[in-house]
């Protein structure tokens, strides 16, 4: 249950980063697109440092559900597991993304 936990978490704070700095990047960047994409992407890896940092050594930092497909496939996750981290990571993506549009309207 904490492992999922995590997992949900991670893939919301993961979402959260990746689309509110895409919108803040096009908002912010005057037009210039290469300057919102430069934005977007240290935002997204930054972000994922910091989470793989800190839930890694709950959950694994998964945070996408064809990576725990691939890892069940290779017989490295129990199929239970992986019902239960790729439901966390829908519904945590699914929040993410909400949360987020609800923050920056």
């Amino acid at each position: 249950m904490r492992a999922a936990l995590a997992e949900a978490l991670g893939t919301g704070f993961l979402l959260i980063a990746v689309v509110g700095s895409g919108i803040m990047g096009e908002s912010l960047s005057g037009g210039n697109t290469g300057l919102a994409l430069l934005a977007n992407a240290l935002a997204t890896g930054f972000a994922l440092y910091a989470l793989i940092t800190v839930l890694g050594p709950v959950s694994g930092a998964q945070f996408n559900p064809a990576v725990t497909l691939y890892m069940t496939l290779r017989g490295e996750m129990a199929a239970a597991t992986a019902a239960a981290y790729i439901a966390a990571q829908i519904a945590g993506g699914i929040l993410g993304v909400w949360l987020t549009h609800v923050m920056l309207d």
